[in-house]
């Protein structure tokens, strides 16, 4: 399916509801079996989250790679809406490059391509680094291809540009390109969630890129804000903040959705639909 320009008054929004680290030990209302993943993803839906950024737990509350349990998850959120579903290939520090990985044979629409590595600096994974070296990258940019999923482009600073630059130059993703702009990790090499970091990477992204936003922590506002002043999507979660305030633990993604809906209206935009955004990204319609 051909793309569309994305309207400017409309805006992407992604949910992304529990990650790798978030525990039910931070905060009870994290999301992790697939019945508390598919009923979240379905309350965000209905207050104007287009995609489901998914991360998969294990009866244990660890990151898995199970295929059954991805599919699981699928299945349950497509028996109660539409939302594009993004699965992570970040996984968690616990899986194998391979295992990051398997979710693509699930059918996600769209799959998380992380763009450089970084280092673990806190927890019990200290010292250990994130690794997603060019071949790395590769090996999983032609798997998504195999499989018909659209890559999300995680970029954590702006050296991560020059291997977004170089799939590009080689042709191994499509138009439009899709680049997650995440600030505010603690990893050595992360950048910090500043106006002047998040303003330089927008500037330098290249032609043809749709960008998002995610702040990590206090940040998630203040940066989903300053990506629709730029003509940016947002993503908010409990992935990345366990807060509504400070102080005050929030009780649900959707209360976080729907937050970033009321300003994106005090801005002028409406959030996109599902079927909005499969126009805007090139994917194939899903039926309601």
């Amino acid at each position: 399916m051909e793309s569309r320009p994305l309207d400017k008054n409309k805006v992407v929004i992604t949910v992304a509801q529990t990650g790798a680290m978030s525990s039910k030990s931070m905060n009870p209302n994290v999301p992790e079996q697939p019945d508390e993943i598919a009923q979240s993803a379905y309350d965000c839906f209905n207050e104007g989250a287009a995609i489901c950024h998914i991360h998969a737990r294990g009866k244990d509350g660890q990151p898995t790679a199970d295929t059954d349990i991805y599919q699981d998850i699928h299945d349950r959120i497509r028996a109660k809406c539409n939302m594009i579903i993004q699965d992570s290939t970040g996984g968690g520090p616990n899986l194998s490059q391979e295992e990051r990985i398997q979710c693509l044979k699930t059918g996600p629409e769209m799959a998380s391509l992380n763009m450089g590595s970084l280092m673990r600096i806190g927890g019990p994974y200290k010292g250990t680094a994130w690794s997603n070296m060019p071949e790395e990258i590769d090996h999983y940019v032609r798997e998504m291809a195999k499989y018909n999923v659209k890559p999300e482009m995680e970029v954590f600073n702006h050296a991560m540009l020059v291997d977004v630059r170089r799939v590009i130059e080689e042709g191994l993703v499509a138009k439009p390109y899709y680049v997650n702009i995440v600030l505010g990790m603690r990893y050595q090499g992360a950048e910090p969630a500043t106006p002047d970091t998040l303003y330089s990477i927008v500037k330098a992204l290249p032609p043809d890129t749709i960008f998002n936003v995610t702040g990590v922590g206090s940040a998630q506002t203040t940066m989903a804000n300053m990506s629709m002043l730029l003509g940016g999507c947002v993503r908010v979660g409990m992935e990345d903040n366990l807060y509504y305030r400070k102080g005050e633990p929030v009780e649900s993604n959707a209360q976080l959705v729907a937050r970033i809906v009321r300003i994106a209206r005090e801005l002028g935009k409406e959030p996109a639909t599902p079927e909005e955004t499969r126009a805007y990204f090139g994917l194939d319609p899903v039926a309601a």
